[in-house]
């Protein structure tokens, strides 16, 4: 069993193992999981790590996406997940479920409790993300975090986001206003810093040089493959909830199908055998 059974040596070697994945010879490749199903999933796919899509699990559990989901509902599904591989896990937990750092520095201590070493940390405002947080005001939430990391004993890994590419803005701008983002917060005591909705190599060749740490790409149909990444400089890629919404679409025409034509076709075409699932789940993570 790992999660929140575990104790602090373990996961410290969990983050330990999540941070040294940043700085090795590829680009960490993470899928994000919605639930203990895809997560196993993903581990027995022969992924290092696996990160959590916060609009996925809010899905899932009959919320939309925007800190809808109380933290407390949103922890116990990381719970889920985390007990389920043994492999680190990382969470999406969007702005922190408060705008003060000693609320985000709580977040960080449950986060840690249900058994994740990595969280990401937006510096949006608000459900719509309408506006940004000033720089400073998000650094010293990074700050906060990293000294509860501190105090729990466990090195948690910091992924900093900066949604400046969310609002309509002039390229360059955009771009010197994310590398100074995300220094600070580099400075603050993140380990990466994570910048979605950009997908052209030159923009992500420009944030790589620019900023001082590992950059987080959030990938999808229109951004490079991750060879063509790794070249670009960046060590993080992941896809957000876009295998959630591939697999949500699947189950959509299946049931369209049953519905008008009364047939099984993608049953059998992309089930996967209930033999398989059974002796995936049939072993507890360790």
């Amino acid at each position: 069993m790992t999660g929140p059974a575990e104790g602090a040596a373990a996961r410290r070697s969990k983050a330990e193992r999540l941070r040294a994945l940043h700085h090795a010879d590829r680009p960490l490749v993470l899928p994000n999981a919605w639930d203990a199903a895809s997560a196993r999933l993903f581990e027995a796919a022969g992924f290092p790590a696996v990160a959590t899509t916060s609009a996925g699990v809010c899905w899932a559990c009959g919320y939309a996406d925007g800190e809808r989901i109380p933290r407390k509902r949103m922890l116990a599904a990381v719970a889920r997940i985390a007990d389920a591989v043994a492999v680190p896990v990382t969470a999406d937990l969007e702005a922190g479920y408060g705008a003060a750092p000693a609320a985000v520095a709580r977040t960080a201590e449950l986060l840690l409790g249900a058994g994740a070493v990595g969280l990401n940390l937006e510096d949006a405002r608000g459900r719509r993300r309408r506006a940004l947080l000033p720089v400073a005001a998000h650094a010293g939430r990074v700050r906060a975090v990293r000294e509860a990391a501190e105090r729990a004993g466990v090195p948690l890994v910091i992924n900093a986001r900066t949604d400046i590419f969310h609002f309509q803005g002039e390229r360059a701008t955009q771009v010197a206003e994310a590398v100074r983002r995300g220094n600070a917060y580099l400075e603050a005591g993140a380990d990466a810093v994570f910048v979605p909705f950009v997908h052209d190599a030159e923009t992500i060749a420009a944030l790589a040089r620019g900023i001082r740490g590992p950059l987080n790409i959030l990938a999808g149909p229109g951004t490079p493959p991750v060879p063509e990444l790794a070249v670009l400089g960046v060590r993080r890629v992941s896809v957000g909830s876009g295998i959630m919404r591939a697999a949500l679409g699947l189950a959509r025409r299946g049931a369209e199908a049953l519905r008008d034509r009364g047939t099984y076709d993608l049953i059998g075409e992309w089930a996967i055998p209930y033999d398989e699932l059974q002796a995936l789940f049939s072993v507890q993570a360790s």
